[in-house]
């Protein structure tokens, strides 16, 4: 039950991020997770837990699906944000570590801390993307959430 009111609260920040996105004149959409500044699509994906071979295909492709009015199509990613509401497998932080260019691209918050009553987030975010500091922003400022690294910068930087 409280896993369930984690994804729901986790769904709903992100329902509200997406509408403070709006009000910077960032384009969002209301049935896909993702905005776009300039000519660059940064994906959030919301996840309670994933396979690690799911999770390889999907940072490897970084396809985002773009809805116009009544037609699809599929644009690459430049940044994936993975949003879990259950602590992530230890293989996905490892595949990241594993490939720089994946560091680059993807960030990883784990907000299962948020099922256990406390404000507080694990990043692992060495990407460049503004959309994901403005989200990191977010949620201290707006929801009070602490975000901290998911691993040291020195265990980040041996890898």
């Amino acid at each position: 039950m409280l896993k369930d009111k984690c994804f729901k609260k986790v769904w709903r920040i992100l329902k509200e991020f997406k509408e403070l996105c709006k009000f910077r004149g960032w384009r969002t959409a209301e049935s896909e997770d993702w905005v776009e500044t300039g000519d660059r699509y940064h994906s959030f994906l919301l996840a309670k837990s994933i396979h690690p071979s799911s999770f390889r295909s999907i940072v490897t492709n970084r396809k985002c699906v773009i809805r116009e009015g009544l037609t699809y199509h599929v644009v690459e990613a430049s940044y994936i944000a993975w949003l879990f509401s259950e602590t992530p497998p230890k293989d996905v932080v490892s595949i990241c570590l594993e490939n720089p260019e994946f560091s680059k691209k993807i960030a990883i918050y784990d907000l299962s801390p948020i099922a256990k009553g406390k404000n507080a987030c694990l990043k692992f975010n060495y990407t460049d993307s503004p959309i994901f500091r403005e989200f990191e922003d977010f949620l201290e400022k707006e929801f009070g959430i602490k975000v901290e690294e998911l691993l040291s910068p020195t265990l980040a930087e041996i890898s």
